[in-house]
């Protein structure tokens, strides 16, 4: 059976959800990585609830142009920091959702801890 890069991201991910998981004090911070944009939901996995969704098609995300790139995903990192901030979440588990630490998914979580999140 042929593998593909989807399905070893998926498992990547199964691999990774079974360790972490999100509370209502400390949630779980998604990401996904498409080829143009990225989404972002802080998830309390106790409750099956999304606290808090945001993505580059958001319309609170005012970089156009910058919606599939390093310097987009930095701002959309700061901007659910502040968000969260402001629903009074301060601290997350971060979860890459299979996809690897560097680029896109690497300036998304140094945006979202310089904007005030706590891993």
């Amino acid at each position: 059976m042929a593998v593909g890069k989807n399905n070893a991201r998926v498992y990547r991910q199964k691999r990774i959800r079974k360790k972490i998981s999100g509370s209502s004090e400390r949630p779980r911070l998604s990401i996904f990585r498409s080829v143009s944009h990225l989404y972002a939901q802080l998830i309390d996995d106790v409750t099956g609830k999304t606290l808090l969704a945001i993505s580059t098609l958001s319309k609170d995300f005012k970089a156009d142009k910058d919606s599939g790139n390093v310097k987009g995903a930095k701002e959309l990192g700061k901007l659910i920091a502040q968000k969260a901030l402001q629903s009074k979440i301060g601290r997350v588990v971060f979860d890459r959702a299979g996809f690897l630490y560097h680029g896109r998914v690497k300036a998304f979580a140094e945006g979202a801890r310089e904007g005030g999140l706590e891993f």
